[in-house]
């Protein structure tokens, strides 16, 4: 089967696509994927790329093609609102003519833009190709849940927007089975949504020999409690701050940031006008492969997000890596991912946005002898195994390939012959 991805971001990007479209190829199917210059993070275009290079490249078995965009600089709103604008003009501009071969299926990895899915649209309807469609992140709710927009006109504009999208989609997977029915009554989709978890990444799963060869900080003693992944608004570190000055009395405890984003440099701030540098420590971003040289390091793994009602029904993809690291997971956090952490027995949470009892739960866990915090790191694991399993969940995509394929074939014979039948002579 060749099967399109499109994506808003690919490697050199860090992002599971890659490891997704790498085990697709490596199953027996031929995978090309279109997506834009590589900027993320640093808002900037990689070495070596640009507007007029690297536009087309095999990487790994996958062909890639690449459309221009104005790289996102420092994140800024008119810095993203470019990016995103560009990436939807030069997008739908290039997939007709750079993505010509005869494709089976198209694949969106959907994250932020949800405009990623209109090119894909276009080429379903130039081509008549069946669109499967990956939701990761709800808009245009996400948008007013971090302060990214706050107008109620661009709001209702984005929502018609999403629903233009989903309406010409063949089959939706969610991350979260509680996406279901907002893409059912607020997307107003009226196919078969699938759930299609986050599954844990390779580089998680074990430690890279080569991880020496980096330059990596040494971890202070004590407690450490460990936050992994991007700094930003959804995140909420204002909680975070809140909790450890609710246990500066606790010189033990440490908390370890390995990450960076659009809120670092105010968290940066944030610690010196608090006096928490000597327990709050921002570690910096790290590849990939380093991260599980990292997590063998905490004592407790940390997951927090805004208290938004959008945030409810999300899974964070770094729950997976926590649990598959084997050690306990501290949530504030509501909704799905809470649940799934006590269902797991892998750690403690506490409603989003509630620093002493966030507080708290650090300090439960503090309080813990080894054993029972590593029998709780185990039950995460048992957990993961059971419901995250990489070569599962592509089996399981891959059947979804299947099932869509075929029944697009059906009707489009369905179609013909009626269009035969129409013209018979009486």
């Amino acid at each position: 089967m060749h099967i399109l991805i499109v994506t808003n971001h690919f490697w050199p990007e860090n992002f599971r696509i890659n490891e997704l479209a790498v085990g697709l190829k490596n199953r027996g199917h031929d995978i090309t994927v279109f997506t834009g210059v590589p900027d993320y993070p640093e808002g900037r275009f990689y070495t070596g790329y640009g507007w007029f290079k690297k536009r087309s490249e095999d990487w790994k078995g996958v062909r890639i093609h690449r459309f221009p965009l104005i790289p996102r600089g420092n994140g800024r709103a008119l810095n993203l609102i470019l990016n995103y604008l560009s990436s939807l003009f030069l997008a739908c501009l290039h997939i007709p003519f750079v993505c010509r071969e005869r494709y089976d299926a198209i694949f969106v990895f959907d994250t932020s833009p949800v405009t990623i899915g209109l090119p894909a649209v276009l080429l379903k309807k130039f081509r008549s190709i069946p669109l499967v469609f990956w939701v990761l992140d709800l808009w245009p709710e996400s948008l007013s849940a971090t302060g990214a927009v706050t107008s109620p006109k661009a709001i209702s504009l984005v929502k018609r927007l999403v629903r233009f999208i989903y309406s010409h989609c063949d089959r939706i997977l969610v991350s979260s089975n509680s996406f279901k029915s907002n893409i059912k009554e607020i997307g107003g989709y009226d196919g078969k949504v699938d759930y299609f978890p986050n599954w844990v990444e390779n580089e998680y799963l074990f430690e890279d020999q080569d991880v020496l060869n980096h330059d990596l900080p040494e971890m202070p003693g004590g407690f450490k409690v460990m936050f992994a992944g991007n700094i930003g608004a959804a995140q909420d570190f204002p909680t975070i701050l809140a909790a450890a000055e609710c246990l500066r009395g606790y010189p033990d405890i440490h908390w370890i940031i390995l990450g960076d984003g659009r809120k670092a440099s105010w968290v940066k701030d944030q610690v010196k006008s608090r006096g928490l540098e000597k327990q709050f420590h921002q570690m910096g971003r790290f590849p990939a492969e380093t991260m599980p040289h990292f997590f063998q390091q905490a004592d407790a793994m940390l997951l927090t997000l805004k208290n938004d009602p959008i945030f409810e029904l999300t899974v964070p993809g770094k729950l997976q890596s926590y649990f598959a690291s084997g050690k306990p997971v501290i949530g504030g956090i509501e909704g799905e991912g809470a649940s799934i952490i006590r269902e797991a027995q892998a750690g403690f949470s506490c409603p989003a946005a509630s620093p002493e009892l966030l507080a708290k739960c650090v300090l439960d866990m503090y309080e813990l002898n080894s054993e029972e915090r590593q029998a709780m790191g185990k039950s995460g694991q048992a957990y993961c195994n059971a419901h995250f399993d990489r070569d599962v969940l592509f089996a399981r995509l891959e059947d979804t390939f299947y099932d869509v394929v075929a029944a697009y074939n059906r009707c489009d014979d369905i179609k013909e012959t009626s269009a035969s039948e129409a013209y018979e002579t009486p």
